[in-house]
């Protein structure tokens, strides 16, 4: 089992960047896909992006297209979300997540079986 620590969460304001790393130990990362969620108080977790094992393929969620870009470095066993542009709805804690390798990886839950304990990020207005 893959374990994941995610760190860079933080309060910025309305506009900044913020990168999120996703940091692997157990095994490498590079044999798996990796996606990041968040889950804001009071509302269910919901999908942001994902990456291949490859980095061949990429998905995101509508509302984070353009401003948010998701990337790996297997060398380093880590995986990135640079956020840029940033919102107050885009406040949440953020979650990095291993799963199967899938050409087209997934973009919910039941993709992914190892999860890290999750990093606040909060956008003040």
């Amino acid at each position: 089992q893959v374990h994941l620590v995610e760190s860079g969460g933080g309060l910025v304001q309305a506009g900044g960047s913020l990168r999120l790393s996703c940091a692997a130990s157990g095994r490498t990362l590079s044999s798996y896909n990796v996606g990041w969620f968040r889950q804001a108080p009071g509302k269910e977790r919901e999908f942001v992006a994902a990456v291949t094992w490859s980095s061949t393929n990429t998905r995101y969620t509508d509302s984070v297209k353009g401003r948010f870009t998701i990337s790996r470095d297997n060398a380093k066993n880590t995986v990135y979300l640079q956020m840029n542009s940033l919102k107050p709805e885009d406040t949440a804690v953020y979650y990095c997540a291993s799963g199967s390798r899938r050409i087209v990886p997934a973009a919910d839950a039941y993709g992914y079986d190892s999860w890290g304990q999750g990093t606040q990020v909060t956008v003040s207005s």
